[in-house]
Protein backbone atom coordinates (compact mmCIF):
# COMPACT_ATOMS: atom_id res chain seq x y z
CA UNK A 1 0.00 0.00 0.00
CA UNK A 2 0.87 3.53 -0.60
CA UNK A 3 1.41 6.56 2.04
CA UNK A 4 0.51 9.92 1.37
CA UNK A 5 2.83 12.72 2.33
CA UNK A 6 6.34 10.49 1.34
CA UNK A 7 8.71 10.73 -1.08
CA UNK A 8 9.75 6.56 -2.02
CA UNK A 9 13.03 5.84 -2.69
CA UNK A 10 13.09 3.41 -5.86
CA UNK A 11 11.80 3.41 -9.33
CA UNK A 12 8.68 4.96 -9.93
CA UNK A 13 8.10 2.45 -12.75
CA UNK A 14 7.57 -0.17 -9.71
CA UNK A 15 6.34 1.82 -6.82
CA UNK A 16 3.55 3.38 -9.04
CA UNK A 17 2.20 -0.28 -9.57
CA UNK A 18 1.39 -0.37 -5.93
CA UNK A 19 -0.96 3.02 -6.29
CA UNK A 20 -4.41 1.91 -6.92
CA UNK A 21 -6.86 2.50 -10.28
CA UNK A 22 -8.03 6.53 -10.38
CA UNK A 23 -6.03 7.65 -7.06
CA UNK A 24 -4.46 10.53 -7.70
CA UNK A 25 -6.55 13.84 -8.65
CA UNK A 26 -3.23 15.35 -10.26
CA UNK A 27 0.12 14.38 -12.20
CA UNK A 28 2.42 16.80 -12.35
CA UNK A 29 6.01 16.32 -13.17
CA UNK A 30 9.48 17.54 -14.92
CA UNK A 31 10.43 13.94 -15.96
CA UNK A 32 14.36 13.32 -16.66
CA UNK A 33 14.53 13.56 -20.61
CA UNK A 34 17.25 14.36 -23.43
CA UNK A 35 18.43 17.75 -24.10
CA UNK A 36 20.39 18.96 -26.82
CA UNK A 37 24.44 18.18 -26.82
CA UNK A 38 25.95 21.22 -25.96
CA UNK A 39 28.83 22.80 -27.34
CA UNK A 40 31.46 25.81 -26.76
CA UNK A 41 29.99 28.67 -26.19
CA UNK A 42 32.56 31.02 -24.87
CA UNK A 43 32.21 32.35 -21.10
CA UNK A 44 28.74 32.71 -20.98
CA UNK A 45 27.22 32.34 -17.81
CA UNK A 46 24.72 29.65 -17.39
CA UNK A 47 25.64 27.34 -19.99
CA UNK A 48 26.30 23.83 -18.59
CA UNK A 49 29.88 22.12 -19.97
CA UNK A 50 29.74 18.84 -17.53
CA UNK A 51 30.46 16.10 -19.74
CA UNK A 52 27.22 14.11 -19.30
CA UNK A 53 25.85 17.89 -20.40
CA UNK A 54 27.70 17.34 -23.61
CA UNK A 55 26.44 13.53 -24.39
CA UNK A 56 22.84 15.57 -23.85
CA UNK A 57 22.17 14.57 -20.84
CA UNK A 58 22.37 16.09 -17.02
CA UNK A 59 21.52 12.93 -14.89
CA UNK A 60 22.94 9.38 -15.63
CA UNK A 61 19.11 8.02 -15.89
CA UNK A 62 17.57 10.30 -17.98
CA UNK A 63 17.19 7.58 -20.95
CA UNK A 64 13.82 6.94 -19.56
CA UNK A 65 10.96 7.01 -22.40
CA UNK A 66 7.97 8.91 -21.49
CA UNK A 67 6.62 5.39 -23.18
CA UNK A 68 7.61 3.42 -20.34
CA UNK A 69 5.18 5.45 -18.06
CA UNK A 70 2.42 7.52 -19.73
CA UNK A 71 0.06 4.04 -19.34
CA UNK A 72 0.67 3.63 -15.71
CA UNK A 73 -0.07 7.42 -15.28
CA UNK A 74 -3.22 7.38 -16.76
CA UNK A 75 -4.37 4.32 -14.67
CA UNK A 76 -3.78 5.94 -11.19
CA UNK A 77 -5.27 9.41 -12.44
CA UNK A 78 -8.69 10.19 -11.37
CA UNK A 79 -11.31 10.77 -13.99
CA UNK A 80 -11.97 14.41 -15.30
CA UNK A 81 -8.57 15.29 -13.82
CA UNK A 82 -5.82 17.05 -15.03
CA UNK A 83 -1.81 15.98 -15.81
CA UNK A 84 1.10 18.47 -16.23
CA UNK A 85 4.27 17.17 -18.22
CA UNK A 86 7.29 19.52 -18.34
CA UNK A 87 9.13 18.92 -21.26
CA UNK A 88 11.99 20.87 -23.45
CA UNK A 89 11.99 22.13 -27.74
CA UNK A 90 14.10 18.43 -28.54
CA UNK A 91 11.88 15.92 -27.12
CA UNK A 92 8.37 17.67 -27.64
CA UNK A 93 7.51 15.70 -30.96
CA UNK A 94 8.18 12.62 -29.29
CA UNK A 95 5.95 13.03 -25.98
CA UNK A 96 3.40 14.39 -27.82
CA UNK A 97 3.11 12.02 -30.57
CA UNK A 98 3.08 9.19 -27.98
CA UNK A 99 0.12 10.87 -26.12
CA UNK A 100 -1.65 11.08 -29.03
CA UNK A 101 -0.92 7.54 -29.08
CA UNK A 102 -2.33 7.10 -25.27
CA UNK A 103 -5.65 7.87 -23.40
CA UNK A 104 -4.94 11.26 -23.03
CA UNK A 105 -6.20 14.24 -24.10
CA UNK A 106 -4.09 16.70 -25.01
CA UNK A 107 -5.49 20.22 -24.25
CA UNK A 108 -2.65 22.28 -24.39
CA UNK A 109 1.30 23.61 -23.81
CA UNK A 110 1.67 26.03 -21.64
CA UNK A 111 5.04 27.99 -21.55
CA UNK A 112 7.64 28.70 -18.92
CA UNK A 113 9.33 31.71 -19.25
CA UNK A 114 12.38 31.50 -17.07
CA UNK A 115 13.28 34.96 -17.12
CA UNK A 116 16.97 34.10 -17.77
CA UNK A 117 18.83 32.73 -20.83
CA UNK A 118 21.07 30.29 -21.61
CA UNK A 119 23.21 29.56 -24.72
CA UNK A 120 22.39 28.16 -27.84
CA UNK A 121 23.22 27.74 -31.49
CA UNK A 122 20.83 29.70 -33.08
CA UNK A 123 18.18 31.63 -30.28
CA UNK A 124 18.95 31.75 -26.88
CA UNK A 125 17.15 29.01 -24.45
CA UNK A 126 15.04 31.25 -22.54
CA UNK A 127 11.61 28.67 -21.73
CA UNK A 128 9.82 25.13 -21.14
CA UNK A 129 6.71 23.44 -22.27
CA UNK A 130 4.65 22.14 -19.86
CA UNK A 131 2.04 19.84 -21.48
CA UNK A 132 -1.18 20.01 -20.25
CA UNK A 133 -3.72 16.29 -20.66
CA UNK A 134 -6.75 15.56 -19.15
CA UNK A 135 -8.33 12.05 -18.38
CA UNK A 136 -12.44 12.16 -18.81
CA UNK A 137 -13.92 15.30 -19.63
CA UNK A 138 -13.08 18.66 -19.74
CA UNK A 139 -12.50 20.52 -16.30
CA UNK A 140 -11.78 23.96 -15.99
CA UNK A 141 -9.08 25.20 -14.31
CA UNK A 142 -9.87 27.40 -10.66
CA UNK A 143 -8.87 30.61 -12.19
CA UNK A 144 -9.27 31.05 -15.68
CA UNK A 145 -7.99 34.41 -15.59
CA UNK A 146 -4.09 33.42 -15.35
CA UNK A 147 -2.57 33.47 -18.99
CA UNK A 148 -0.47 29.99 -20.29
CA UNK A 149 3.01 31.93 -20.09
CA UNK A 150 3.88 31.60 -16.78
CA UNK A 151 7.10 33.90 -16.14
CA UNK A 152 9.14 32.91 -12.88
CA UNK A 153 12.50 33.02 -12.28
CA UNK A 154 14.59 29.80 -12.60
CA UNK A 155 16.69 30.86 -9.78
CA UNK A 156 18.14 27.86 -8.38
CA UNK A 157 18.47 26.96 -4.18
CA UNK A 158 22.38 26.99 -3.45
CA UNK A 159 24.51 24.27 -1.70
CA UNK A 160 26.69 25.58 0.87
CA UNK A 161 29.61 24.81 -1.16
CA UNK A 162 27.79 27.23 -3.61
CA UNK A 163 26.27 24.00 -6.17
CA UNK A 164 22.93 23.50 -7.05
CA UNK A 165 20.77 21.21 -4.90
CA UNK A 166 19.53 20.15 -8.36
CA UNK A 167 20.41 20.90 -11.62
CA UNK A 168 16.53 21.05 -12.87
CA UNK A 169 15.12 22.21 -10.02
CA UNK A 170 11.84 24.09 -10.83
CA UNK A 171 10.86 27.15 -8.47
CA UNK A 172 7.79 26.26 -6.09
CA UNK A 173 5.71 28.84 -6.94
CA UNK A 174 5.00 27.35 -10.71
CA UNK A 175 4.43 24.52 -9.01
CA UNK A 176 1.93 26.27 -6.75
CA UNK A 177 0.15 27.34 -9.54
CA UNK A 178 -0.15 24.26 -11.62
CA UNK A 179 -1.62 22.24 -8.20
CA UNK A 180 -3.71 25.30 -7.04
CA UNK A 181 -5.26 25.39 -11.10
CA UNK A 182 -5.88 21.80 -11.15
CA UNK A 183 -6.89 20.52 -7.98
CA UNK A 184 -8.71 21.47 -4.19
CA UNK A 185 -7.79 21.29 -0.45
CA UNK A 186 -7.07 17.64 0.31
CA UNK A 187 -6.30 16.20 -3.18
CA UNK A 188 -3.64 14.15 -3.75
CA UNK A 189 -0.74 14.95 -5.75
CA UNK A 190 1.45 12.45 -7.65
CA UNK A 191 5.15 13.10 -8.62
CA UNK A 192 6.74 9.73 -10.09
CA UNK A 193 10.29 12.20 -10.66
CA UNK A 194 10.47 14.33 -7.31
CA UNK A 195 13.76 15.46 -7.66
CA UNK A 196 14.50 18.23 -4.78
CA UNK A 197 10.95 18.22 -3.82
CA UNK A 198 9.27 20.97 -4.85
CA UNK A 199 6.66 19.84 -5.68
CA UNK A 200 5.88 18.23 -2.05
CA UNK A 201 6.83 21.14 -0.72
CA UNK A 202 3.83 23.11 -2.90
CA UNK A 203 1.67 20.41 -1.77
CA UNK A 204 2.40 21.51 1.53
CA UNK A 205 2.12 25.14 0.94
CA UNK A 206 -1.65 24.88 -0.46
CA UNK A 207 -2.85 22.45 1.98
CA UNK A 208 -2.62 18.89 -0.88
CA UNK A 209 -1.43 15.86 0.27
CA UNK A 210 1.97 14.26 -2.56
CA UNK A 211 3.22 11.10 -3.38
CA UNK A 212 6.36 11.12 -4.72
CA UNK A 213 9.28 9.03 -5.71
CA UNK A 214 12.83 9.67 -6.37
CA UNK A 215 15.59 7.10 -7.66
CA UNK A 216 18.66 9.19 -6.68
CA UNK A 217 19.48 8.60 -3.00
CA UNK A 218 21.51 12.10 -2.94
CA UNK A 219 17.86 13.77 -4.25
CA UNK A 220 16.12 11.71 -1.65
CA UNK A 221 17.95 12.77 0.65
CA UNK A 222 17.54 16.54 -0.06
CA UNK A 223 14.25 16.15 -0.66
CA UNK A 224 13.39 15.22 2.55
CA UNK A 225 15.43 17.79 4.20
CA UNK A 226 13.35 20.44 2.64
CA UNK A 227 10.25 19.30 3.28
CA UNK A 228 11.52 19.03 7.09
CA UNK A 229 12.80 22.55 7.16
CA UNK A 230 9.60 23.63 4.97
CA UNK A 231 7.39 22.20 8.22
CA UNK A 232 9.29 24.69 10.83
CA UNK A 233 8.27 27.01 8.52
CA UNK A 234 4.55 26.07 8.48
CA UNK A 235 4.02 25.48 12.33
Amino acid sequence: MIELNKIYNEDCLEGMKRIPDEYVNLLVTDPPYKLTKRGNCGNMSGYWVEELTLQGKVFSNNDIDIESYINELFRILKDDSHCYIMCNNLNLPHFLDVIDKSEFKFIKNLIWDKQKKICGRYYMNQFEYIIMLRKGKERTVNNCGIGDILSISAAKTKKKNGENIHNSEKPISLMQILITQSTDAGDIVLDPFMGSGTTAIACMNTNRNFIGFELNKEYYDIANRRIEENKMKLF
